[in-house]
């Protein structure tokens, strides 16, 4: 007699399960490669400014470009909606202007296909290629999980004295990225905190919730030892407003905890070294007795404004600051920035930018450029808030069928906006910031409208 295996005592093949979860998640696997390139360290000669020569997530992104135009001929898919088209398109205008008063034709070009990839085609491709609830989670859970492990290597190297250079000390937790990109893993540590809040409020998950919060409780730790100022009030903007949209009485619950949480730590229990506590005061103090790096801040965005007034239109041309920087600093500016620290030894860094997207735009790209780049960023805050307000109104207080990736989008792109007001592109990390906007984006302005999607959903 022949024997027949009972299908009750054999589990389900692995490609029965991989095979299908594949096949639906497949859009937005590149942009999963995309984002765990960043968890490998930048080789060494590898450009890490803006204007270089770029790295593997650089060379990715370019994939990932052609894979959503590829998949959208093949489909015949419809392209952006229209908000969208405008939104991506009045950047590309900015650009080229800019570009054409570059001090060289080489330099327009880099300097243009820089702001287009980040500004546009990833953000389009990253819209496009999102087409339901469990993409927007696989992203974000991606960038959780390139936060913690950025930040495990990062408290490493606080603890072993490993770290970059901060006051004498080799404490400054930098991730792979090194001494000189200081705010490579502090972005992606705030990237991935923001998500796992967001996280937090997904509907009927509690074992997702739990692992979200759990996941944000950690990622508290190297963002702290990073310490970035920037970073630190990007995170707090971010992570009070997705608090605020999931709810003000939560958000209230939320910011009582964790006040208690910190007088106990802090103030009770001594939690935190001196020189945390003292960043963190600095904050507040930055322009009583601010120190040098305080200093040339004020001092290039000085420069910057003085850039645009003498230019105010057009500015000074794409990567032409650091040309324009001498004649419109004041001597109070110092030579450059002291790195060591984290497998690289001493290194003075010129100041190129003037860390701050919005001065930087003003000063290369004048009211043009700035009108073009910030202005569709405003749209985007407007429209994706009104879209969640649409949502909380007809699907009750709950905010909609996915009020957790409402949620991403918002968080992220609150961190990206205030975070420009400290810090602009530049540095392997950047190429997340194309992939920010375009989660953003698709939440805003994305094609959600469509009668397909509504009768699918």
């Amino acid at each position: 007699m022949t024997h027949i295996p009972s299908p009750a005592l054999h589990g389900p093949h692995p490609l029965d399960v991989a095979l299908p979860w594949l096949r639906r998640n497949a859009p937005v696997l590149p942009v999963v490669l995309l984002i765990a390139l960043l968890a490998l360290p930048v080789p060494a000669g590898s450009a890490t400014a803006e204007g270089g020569t770029g790295t593997a997530a650089d060379a990715v992104s370019a994939l990932v470009v052609g894979y959503c135009a590829v998949r959208a001929v093949r489909a015949r898919q419809r392209a952006l909606t229209r908000t969208a088209a405008v939104l991506f398109g009045l950047p590309v205008v900015g650009v080229t202007v800019a570009a054409f008063g570059a001090s060289s034709a080489a330099t327009g070009v880099a300097g243009a296909a820089r702001y287009l990839q980040i500004f546009v085609l990833v953000p389009a491709a990253v819209l496009l290629l999102i087409r339901d609830a469990s993409h927007f989670r696989l992203i974000a859970w991606s960038l959780v999980g390139l936060g913690l492990w950025q930040g495990v290597i990062g408290v490493h190297q606080n603890l072993t004295g490993t770290g970059a250079s901060y006051m004498g000390e080799d404490i400054r937790a930098v991730g792979t990225f090194g001494s000189t990109d200081v705010m490579g893993m502090a972005t992606v540590v705030s990237y991935g905190l923001v998500c796992a809040l967001a996280l937090a409020h997904r509907p009927g998950a509690p074992r997702h919730r739990t692992a979200a919060v759990a996941c944000a409780a950690l990622l508290t730790v190297p963002l702290a030892l990073s310490f970035s100022r920037g970073a630190w009030i990007a995170t707090a903007a971010a992570c009070g407003t997705v608090l605020l949209l999931a709810g003000v009485r939560r958000a209230c619950r939320v910011l009582l905890v964790a006040g208690a949480a910190a007088v106990v730590l802090v103030a009770g229990l001594g939690v935190g070294s001196a020189m945390l506590q003292e960043r963190l005061s600095s904050i507040t103090q930055v322009t009583d007795a601010p120190d040098q790096s305080v200093t040339d801040r004020y001092t290039m965005w000085a420069a910057s404004a003085d850039m645009w007034r003498a230019h105010p239109v057009t500015g000074v041309g794409l990567k032409g600051f650091p040309d324009h920087r001498d004649s419109h600093a004041s001597l109070a500016l110092s030579s450059g920035s002291d790195t060591a620290g984290a497998g690289s030894g001493f290194v003075r860094q010129p100041l190129l930018s003037p860390h701050n997207m919005y001065l930087l735009v003003l000063s290369e790209q004048g009211l043009l450029g700035l009108t073009a780049l910030a202005g569709g960023w405003a749209a985007l805050v407007v429209c994706a808030v009104r879209r969640w307000h649409r949502q909380r109104a007809r699907r009750g207080a709950a905010g909609g069928p996915e009020p957790d990736c409402a949620l991403v989008a918002c968080g992220l792109l609150v961190w990206q906006l205030t975070d420009f007001m400290y810090a602009d592109i530049g540095g392997p990390s950047t190429v997340l910031t194309g992939v920010v906007l375009g989660v953003a984006a698709r939440w805003a302005v994305g094609a959600r409208a469509r009668r397909g999607e509504a009768a699918a959903r």
